[in-house]
């Protein structure tokens, strides 16, 4: 069986070259640097957004915490029959800790990279792929040159399962 990494490591030989010509791999490059860049300051901007959130959530619990503490509590409830149940302190349980501050920036941290990656990612291919269709020519070598490397790599991917049969 063919692995991914062949299929990944697939280079078109010299003769090979498929009609590209250097502005054309320029462009590619270009547009790549593009969503590069755009993934990466998306990652940046999500992680530091959601630093963000998590500080202000934690500051947030931290006043609740502190309001709920010096706030009047009821010690009793006494019910319609004249019993009366004794209340617990709850103020320990609801107390923030350092595993639930870890929780918050490493939940929204991880998220806020992801989200913003994602979003990079999107608008990064989105002003790549307006890069590479400005040159209508240029771009129709690009898609045409794809077109004869799929169509290479998949001989290469037939002839390997061809050889493993027999």
């Amino acid at each position: 069986m063919l692995s991914q990494t062949n299929i990944c490591n697939m280079r078109p030989t010299a003769d090979k070259v498929h009609s590209l010509q250097q502005s054309d791999r320029d462009a590619l490059r270009k547009a790549a640097s593009t969503v590069k860049m755009h993934t990466t300051i998306g990652s940046i901007v999500g992680l530091s957004l959601g630093v963000l959130l998590a500080f202000r959530i934690r500051s947030s619990r931290q006043r609740l915490y502190a309001a709920f503490r010096t706030a009047e509590k009821p010690q009793a409830v006494r019910f319609a029959d004249g019993r009366e149940e004794v209340l617990p302190d709850i103020s320990g349980v609801v107390k923030p800790s350092r595993i639930g501050d870890l929780a918050t920036y490493t939940l929204l941290g991880a998220g806020g990279i992801f989200f913003g990656g994602e979003t990079g990612l999107l608008t990064g291919s989105f002003r790549g792929r307006s890069m590479i269709t400005q040159d209508r020519e240029s771009s129709t070598r690009i898609q045409n040159a794809f077109k004869r490397f799929q169509a290479d790599a998949l001989r290469e991917q037939a002839n390997a399962l061809e050889q493993s049969i027999h």
